[in-house]
Parts: C-alpha cells; sequence; structure tokens
C-alpha cells in the first residue's frame, strides 16, 4: 500500500487529494522559481489532524510543506523534494477576540482582510499589510511586513502566542497572553520567520490596535528618486509618527496611470499615511509639508475621504500585479533588501545606477520608512540572457544592502531564492541556525532545502 493510500486512512478521503489540477497548484508561487509537483496534497482541520500527519511523515521521512495561499516570493511552498503539500486552508477561523486585551486568537488559514472585516465591529484592526491578501500563519511563517510597520512593527512585534506542531507531532505553545515575560527562551520569536522548517504554526494569538480617530493620506512628487528618499530620512529625523512612507519611482507611477483610472503626475511619488487625532494630525501634516517643500516638493496631494484614501493604497499594494500585466509573457522578479535609513539615500541611487549600466527596464518601489525597497522587473524565463541579467542585479542589491549592515530580505523571506546569501549576513550564527533546525527536525521533513543549505 502507498503512502498516500495510508493517509487517506488517517484522515477523511475528501482532505487527501493527488488531482493534476490541485498538485500543479501546489507546485508554485508567485515568484520566478521554477515550479515542482507534491505527491500528494492533504487539507487538515484540526490540530489534531496536523499532528498525526506529521508523526506519520516523520516516522516515514517524508517531506512535508506547509500551503497558504501561494503568495510567497521566493519559492518557499515549492515542493521540490516532493511529498506533502498541507494545505492549511480549512484551518481559517477567528476562535476569539479579547477585544480589552486587544488580542485576537486565529487559526493560519485565515487572510488578514478577513481578520479585519470581523475586527472592524470592536474598533480595531490588524496591522501587517503585504501587497498579497496572505493567510496569517503565512505571514508570520516569512516573517512578513508591509507599508504600515513604520508605525506598528512587523509580524514578529505581534506576535503574542503560537500553537505549533512539531515535526514528530508533539504540539507546543511558545508564549501566552501576558503583554511581556522574562521566562524562558523566546520561541515566538524563533518560530516566526522560520518558513515551516522548525514546526507547522496551526494557532496564532496577535496584537491589534484601534482604529485611528482621523487617518490622513496624501501623495507627495518630487524631481527626482534622491529627493523622495532625502525626504523620507527628513520626516524620519524630524520624529514625525508616520503611519506609511511608500516611495514610487516614475516608471512605475507610468504603469499605474496606464493600468488604472487615474492620471498622477509621473515623477518619482512618496505615498504617505498619517494616523492620530485631529489636532494632533493636523500639527503632524503641517511640520511634513515644511519638511518636503524644503526638500524640493513639487506637489502635496491631499486624499481625504475613506474610498480615495483606500484607493491610493490599493492601487500601491496591487504594483506587482501591474507590472504582471504589463508584460504578460513575462515573469516578476522582485528584489527585497533593507538597509539602515541613513543608508537609504546612497542604496537607492546605487541601485538605480546599477539598472540603467545594464539597460534595464524596472522599477524601484517599497516600505522606505523602514529601510526595505524593491526592484520591480520583468523577465523573459526562456531567455537566459535575461535571466544572467536578473541574478546579477539581485546580487549586486544583496551585496550593497549586507556591506551596509543591512539584510538580503526584509519581508519575502529566505525560501530557495536568498538562501544562498545566508552565510555572508550571518556568519557563525548561521552554523547555530542549522543546528537549532536539526534539534527541531532531525529528519529533514520539515520545508526542506527552505533557508538551510549545505
Amino acid at each position: 500500500m502507498s503512502y498516500i493510500e495510508q493517509l487517506k486512512a488517517i484522515l477523511p478521503t475528501d482532505q487527501v487529494t493527488t488531482n493534476e489540477v490541485m498538485l500543479e497548484q501546489h507546485s508554485k508561487d508567485e515568484s520566478y522559481h521554477k515550479p515542482h509537483l507534491p505527491d500528494v496534497v492533504v487539507f487538515p482541520r484540526t490540530t489534531e489532524e496536523v499532528s498525526k500527519i506529521l508523526q506519520f511523515a516523520n516516522e516515514r521521512k517524508i517531506p512535508v510543506v506547509p500551503f497558504g495561499l501561494g503568495t510567497s516570493l521566493e519559492g518557499h511552498v515549492i515542493p521540490y523534494n516532493g511529498g506533502i503539500s498541507l494545505d492549511m486552508s480549512l484551518m481559517n477561523e477567528v476562535l476569539e477576540i479579547r477585544n480589552d486585551d486587544f488580542l485576537v486568537r486565529v487559526q493560519p488559514g485565515i487572510t488578514r482582510t478577513q481578520l479585519n472585516k470581523q475586527l472592524k465591529k470592536f474598533g480595531l484592526f490588524f496591522s501587517v499589510d503585504p501587497g498579497a491578501d496572505a493567510t496569517l500563519g503565512g505571514m508570520a511563517a516569512t516573517n512578513a511586513s508591509g507599508t504600515t510597520s513604520v508605525k506598528y512593527g512587523i509580524m514578529r512585534d505581534q506576535v503574542r502566542d503560537l500553537e505549533v506542531v512539531l515535526a514528530d507531532g508533539r504540539i507546543i505553545r511558545t508564549g501566552g497572553l501576558a503583554a511581556k515575560s522574562s521566562s524562558g527562551i523566546h520561541l515566538n520569536g524563533l518560530m516566526v520567520g522560520s518558513e515551516g522548517t522548525l514546526g507547522v504554526i496551526t494557532e496564532l494569538v496577535l496584537r491589534v490596535y484601534g482604529i485611528p480617530e482621523k487617518i490622513m493620506a496624501a501623495r507627495a512628487t518630487f524631481p527626482t528618486v534622491q529627493q523622495a528618499v532625502d525626504a523620507v530620512v527628513a520626516i524620519t529625523a524630524a520624529g514625525i509618527p508616520m503611519a506609511r512612507m511608500e516611495l514610487v519611482d516614475q516608471r512605475s507611477i507610468q504603469l499605474v496611470n496606464a493600468h488604472s483610472d487615474v492620471s498622477f503626475e509621473e515623477a518619482p511619488t512618496l505615498f504617505l499615511e498619517f494616523h492620530g487625532n485631529e489636532a494632533g494630525l493636523n500639527a503632524d501634516i503641517a511640520f511634513a509639508q515644511e519638511i518636503l517643500q524644503d526638500i524640493g516638493c513639487l506637489n502635496f496631494a491631499f486624499e481625504q475621504d475613506e474610498k480615495a484614501r483606500n484607493h491610493l493604497w490599493e492601487l500601491r499594494h496591487n504594483l506587482a500585479y501591474t507590472y504582471i500585466h504589463s508584460s504578460p509573457r513575462k515573469k516578476l522578479m522582485t528584489t527585497d533588501v533593507v538597509v539602515p535609513i541613513n543608508s537609504l539615500p546612497e542604496a537607492i541611487e546605487n541601485t538605480r545606477a546599477k539598472i540603467d549600466s545594464m539597460q534595464m527596464e524596472a522599477g524601484i518601489v517599497g516600505h522606505v520608512g523602514d529601510g526595505n525597497y524593491h526592484v520591480l522587473l520583468m523577465i523573459d524565463l526562456s531567455s537566459e540572457e535575461e535571466i544572467q541579467l536578473a541574478k546579477e542585479l539581485n546580487e549586486h542589491i544583496v551585496e550593497f544592502a549586507l556591506s551596509k549592515g543591512g539584510t538580503c530580505t526584509g519581508e519575502h523571506g529566505v525560501g530557495v531564492g536568498k538562501a544562498k546569501y545566508q552565510s555572508a549576513e550571518h556568519g557563525v550564527a548561521y552554523g547555530l541556525m542549522k543546528q537549532i533546525k536539526h534539534t527541531f527536525d532531525p529528519n529533514n521533513i520539515l520545508n526542506p532545502g527552505k533557508i538551510f543549505i549545505d
């Protein structure tokens, strides 16, 4: 009897499938990395079922790759060793809203927009907003961030507690409900960002926030990218509590205008958002405008009503898809580095110079309020020359970031795409990380080949 038939003895048969379309859907993510089919896709409904699956797989040394929605960008969910694709989409409930504690307890398959719809009735929201409508489990696994990180922090900052199933089927909790603790090693921090290589997240307790009394969004355009980035650094240095500061370069604005119902000035642009009470917000906005004008801001346009403000951020969030639609025969490649804020102008200037010298067409965007920026470029996967140029550009950007004390990935995670940079970034500590992986998963069944390479 095959192990797939044995799985059907553990789970209801409708939760185990080898349907070709389903296998193909679980063979890839939204990255340019080469797909690979799993042997089988399994849909657990409970933590106990996840535990049984992992115990079964560990005894037989079968690879298990957790799967959310497949929105990752570095090949995290691609099962290069075959095995089981563990689709968590049926575990998608909000289990408890503790509004007085500003906490919510959820299953990993729920998405951030689904969660926020339920939180809104309590006057609360969950802050982390990567461009994709990703699952909360996937966001924790990759330590996602997004446009609001400059004010509210990244995914790791929001996780109060996790329920995790280990490779051998044991179930553990990594934290608690208290706002702080000095007890033991911080397992939350260890699990968040481990990309399913140490355990499978089956429940999350997350921090949530009160919806601000007043929110104001704005666009600020500049003659050059350099001036836009200088403005970000100046606003940060002034201590203005910005909620979002996003850079969108001229090429990206051109694509937004071509593929959306807007006609923005085609110049380097900052998308800004202010959160607070009315009196404080007015003072912050006035101060920010002064700084922007001193640096050469060409135009400062407000988006005051909720519909217009939401539309502005939809355009920003959907920018990657705008690039994809602009070149339907090509695949999107996006870089993802973070540098210290004082190195940001130099880093972006260096990146643009490299793009121009290679005569590539690419846009620069990013969550520049925390030093995180991306290059978006479309590549023809049938062209070895284009693939090589893209790899060369990516390596140049990563090496420059590391030389400034930055990181090779700010929010997309390591997966397979950034694995080769781990030793250079972490040095001796990378060896300790591999030892931790072996301790948690001695048979290397959990998402093998991701993060940790020989």
